[in-house]
């Protein structure tokens, strides 16, 4: 449920959501940081910001958190150049997407979400390559829609009991409204200290591409929505619910996990595989949670080696 006064904030600033002619207007996207997303486009009332390129059979990039699409900007384009119909979004709540006041920004929700999408922009069967949460969403959307996903890739993705870590637990149990109100310079000091985790070589994590990650976050409202939106949706219940359901799952699949990951350690990806009928894991040395910021030209090949060795004849 939406906290009272965070509610308020994002009323007062986006309005009701509802009707097209009350979803608010995309705002104009940060020179250099936020300007890989091309699009917007009402789903289900709410307004989605994307990027849908390319020819070929579809692949759906599903992001994590704290995150928004700039993570793949360094890999959806040579899927792309490989052959493929590429769409990126922004979750819900998330970067440039719409962040409402009364809407479910959880995984279920946004798996729900993910459904419409595909359904608007046409797409009937689709490959999802996804990142964090976002491994989550598209191990619900597999489960709830086997015939529409044609390949599954996860990579560090939040599984079984493993999230939130210790930070964002202490913060969601004791002082989440607190947090949501702190001045932009002790937010960016601890969202900073969270995404230094997130690389094994911490210098990938600083310059434009710290202010890139931070950049959704700089108003009073950014730093309340990203409370409200995604951390107090931080629950193992959505993944923990799924566990025993892992088995059902009959596409292809592969796992791609940094050796580095600090947020999520390695055993959960061997747990994973083993769950997961045939699914293939492959572990990348020298790379943490980011592993597209620490290792994107072996990520691009991963996945595109993966599309083409399950490809349909």
């Amino acid at each position: 449920m939406t906290h009272p006064s965070l509610g308020r904030l994002v009323y007062l600033v986006y309005g009701t959501v509802g009707a097209l002619a009350d979803v608010p207007p995309p705002p104009a996207p940060e020179e250099g940081t936020m300007s890989f997303l091309t699009d917007h486009l009402v789903v289900d009332g709410v307004r989605l910001a994307y990027r849908d390129s390319g020819n070929g059979e579809p692949v759906v990039f599903l992001h994590g958190t704290p995150s928004h699409s700039y993570e793949w900007r360094d890999v959806a384009p040579h899927i792309e150049a490989a052959g493929h119909r590429v769409v990126v979004y922004d979750l819900l709540g998330y970067g440039l997407s719409e962040r409402p006041a009364h809407r479910d920004t959880s995984v279920a929700g946004q798996t729900d979400l993910l459904g419409h999408l595909l359904d608007a922009l046409g797409v009937e069967e689709v490959s999802l390559v996804a990142h964090d949460i976002g491994g989550a969403v598209a191990l619900r959307f597999a489960l709830a829609h086997p015939g529409r996903v044609r390949r599954l890739m996860i990579m560090d993705a939040v599984s079984y009991d493993s999230w939130p870590s210790p930070t964002w637990r202490r913060i969601i149990d004791e002082d989440l409204d607190s947090h949501a109100a702190l001045p932009q310079e002790e937010f960016d000091a601890l969202l900073t200290r969270q995404l230094s985790m997130t690389v094994a070589d911490t210098s990938r994590m600083s310059g434009d591409v710290l202010r890139a990650y931070l950049a959704p976050h700089t108003s009073r409202l950014g730093r309340a929505s990203f409370f409200e939106h995604q951390v107090r949706h931080y629950d193992a219940r959505y993944t923990e619910e799924i566990a025993g359901r892992l088995g059902e799952l009959t596409m292809p699949v592969r796992i791609l996990w940094g050796a580095e990951d600090q947020w999520q350690p390695l055993h959960y990806a061997e747990r994973l595989r083993d769950d997961i009928p045939g699914a293939e894991l492959v572990v990348l040395p020298d790379a943490g949670h980011f592993l597209m910021e620490d290792a994107p030209d072996r990520v691009v090949r991963e996945i595109r080696d993966f599309l083409a060795a399950t490809a349909v004849s």
